[in-house]
């Protein structure tokens, strides 16, 4: 495990080498995470303002707990040591769309992508907010889509979101053909394919 964790720390850009027991938190705060506890990881962390990988954690915690104003000083913090943090600067662009600014979560998530414009979470993420523009924002919103799915022919949930666009678009063949291709990427007893089942059986009673 440990080893691991000097991995990630060799992504904070030269920030002092953690101790043994900032780790050891950072690893316990993770499995906390995974849990759905995110109050408490925040909690966990709450006294790192170093270790990039805790102060991201911690972060994404905050954010997920609601306590939206610790998350937005914490991701800012991470952002001013690493502008390239790419998980920091996705989480912030969704706290501000959450807030109603959608001119800053466009501008951190065009930032994303000018550096990656294969990041499959940010193109996802660029075409909700373009969704989010009505009917004006849709063909952005597919095309944005588009990208996504030649980026990761495996992501399923691109195809699922492409698959919503093409059936309110008018495509429900279209539609059935990117849900089948999410079914084929997905075990049967994920949250997901049943989603992709419920799509699936709307779009075909609708058809009838």
């Amino acid at each position: 495990m440990l080893p691991a964790l000097f991995c990630l720390w060799a992504l904070s850009c030269g920030d002092p080498i953690p101790g043994e027991e900032t780790l050891l938190l950072y690893s316990r705060s993770q499995n906390v995470y995974r849990q759905g506890r995110f109050a408490e990881a925040a909690e966990l962390l709450a006294g790192e303002e170093k270790f990039i990988p805790a102060l991201v954690l911690r972060g994404k915690a905050e954010f997920l707990s609601g306590d939206t104003g610790a998350a937005e000083k914490t991701l800012k913090i991470v952002i001013k040591k690493m502008p390239g943090n790419t998980e920091a600067s996705l989480f912030l662009a969704r706290l501000y769309r959450e807030k109603g600014n959608s001119h800053e979560a466009r501008k951190l998530t065009e930032q994303i992508l000018s550096c990656n414009p294969q990041d499959i979470r940010a193109l996802r993420f660029a075409a909700e907010l373009s969704r989010d523009r009505g009917a004006s924002g849709e063909a952005a919103s597919a095309a944005l889509l588009d990208r996504a799915v030649e980026a990761s022919s495996e992501c399923a949930l691109v195809f699922l979101d492409r698959a919503r666009i093409r059936w309110i678009g008018g495509n429900g063949e279209g539609a059935l053909e990117d849900l089948r291709r999410a079914k084929a990427l997905l075990s049967e007893d994920s949250p997901v394919f049943r989603a992709v089942q419920s799509l699936e059986s709307i779009i075909k009673e609708v058809s009838l």
